[in-house]
């Protein structure tokens, strides 16, 4: 990691990588549920491959992800600066419930419980479009909203 790279994500991150990452989550889902039906080990592997994207984004950082990878080497280059840097957290624990869904439309697929799998990458695609076309994380409101709670209680 260069030490540009080490700062930025010290600091925050660009908040278009996740952006761009549920654009092509967004495909992803939509690709599996458009094989569902007739080809579900197909939609099985794709929503394992999706699945071990959102392992390396919670584990990892949504920057550590190929999408996030490819965002920061070949798509970030081309933009101006961001305006404003976010916190990678709230993109992370979203990582984290894109995880879940993953693996529920993975067992789904690969178990023969088609609707199941079809239920879990339908929520994913809902997230994954409200993310990319409209820039409202779904997971980064839990997120948020669990901080909140969690204040409350104190």
């Amino acid at each position: 990691m260069t030490t540009i790279e080490s700062r930025s994500t010290a600091r925050g991150i660009d908040p278009r990588g996740p952006r761009f990452t549920a654009s092509v989550t967004l495909v992803i889902f939509a690709v599996a549920l458009l094989l569902s039906e007739d080809a579900p080990a197909a939609a099985a592997v794709i929503t394992g491959v999706q699945a071990v994207f959102f392992a390396l984004g919670a584990g990892l950082g949504v920057h550590q992800t190929p999408t996030g990878l490819f965002f920061r080497k070949v798509v970030r280059p081309r933009l101006a600066p961001p305006s404003e840097l976010e916190d990678p957290t709230p993109p992370r624990f979203a990582q984290a419930v894109g995880l879940v869904f993953a693996i529920g439309s993975t067992i789904g697929f690969a178990t023969g419980a088609i609707l199941l799998g079809q239920v879990f990458a339908g929520f994913a695609v809902i997230a994954a479009f409200l993310n990319a076309v409209f820039a409202f994380c779904l997971g980064c409101e839990m997120y948020l909203l669990g901080l909140r709670l969690a204040r409350r209680t104190t």
